[in-house]
């Protein structure tokens, strides 16, 4: 990996910094010594005071920022839900992705902001604040990890990143979601090759995958788009994919506010030279 210091654009460095101040007021309240309050929201996930307050100061900061850009989130009102299909340019947003991994304190959230722009991500930022690092990409630029945190609001070291290519002569980095079933992938299980298998929170997984460090993350469950838009973007930037799983094969790369739903597709996000293998299995499952 290159340690030299490519330019990020000046809106890319003002989301950052709204993102960094998210994930600053995330922390005040993870830090608390009280458990956080949980409510369940209409579809039984968690909401807490930070997933509110991390929602509200992004909401705030994007709007003053880009007035004439409305702003998506998780947390969004029932009018801007409504109203999001007219759309063709909007930031998304999850304020904080990873609730439970937040609530059992173990790290694995981040902060997720993107521009969307004809249902693509064209903008993307993901803090994870308690792991004092971020992620960014622009569309055309390479995917970036820089150091976050105290003391790391002045000169950057940027780091780029590149996801690595896979060979089928070497063990798959799988990864799988820390708070969500394994069933449903028990079909795919028997059918991979040699792999190790490891255990991650929110877009992290995503993450690990552009910077080199995993092979592959199977989807096979409901996730909400605010939960892919940004780390699709950096995967795609560092030469991953994230993509649409079919019955039998593998489908286009996730579009953005093209359906009623907000819900996204079964997917898989893989470095280069999964393809081949996702394709093979697919046509062998069950």
């Amino acid at each position: 990996m290159s340690h030299a210091a490519p330019i990020v654009s000046e809106l890319q460095q003002q989301v950052i910094d709204i993102a960094r101040r998210a994930g600053e007021e995330i922390m005040r309240i993870y830090v608390r010594d009280d458990a956080p309050a949980v409510s369940l929201k209409a579809d039984h996930t968690p909401l807490t005071e930070a997933d509110r307050s991390a929602h509200r100061l992004i909401h705030q900061a994007l709007s003053a920022l880009t007035p004439e850009v409305p702003v998506l989130s998780e947390e969004s009102s029932a009018a801007e839900l409504a109203s999001r299909r007219q759309w063709s340019r909007f930031w998304m947003v999850d304020p904080l992705d990873g609730t439970k991994e937040f609530i059992r304190r173990n790290g694995e959230f981040t902060v997720n902001i993107a521009l969307i722009e004809a249902h693509r991500s064209v903008l993307a930022v993901i803090e994870a604040p308690a792991l004092n690092v971020g992620y960014t990409a622009r569309s055309g630029a390479p995917a970036l990890r820089y150091p976050s945190g105290p003391g790391c609001a002045g000169a950057v070291r940027w780091e780029v990143l590149q996801a690595r290519r896979w060979h089928e002569r070497t063990p798959l980095r799988l990864l799988e979601s820390r708070s969500h079933s394994r069933d449903p992938q028990g079909r795919w299980r028997r059918l991979l090759p040699e792999h190790s298998t490891r255990r991650l929170g929110s877009s992290l997984k995503s993450c690990e995958i552009a910077a080199g460090e995993a092979d592959l993350y199977l989807r096979l469950g409901p996730t909400g788009e605010w939960d892919t838009a940004a780390a699709q973007l950096i995967l795609e930037c560092a030469g991953g994919a994230l993509v649409e799983v079919g019955e039998h094969s593998l489908g286009e790369a996730l579009g953005y506010n093209r359906r009623d739903s907000l819900i996204n597709p079964h997917f898989a996000a893989f470095a280069p030279g999964v393809a081949p293998l996702l394709e093979a299995l697919l046509s062998r499952a069950d």
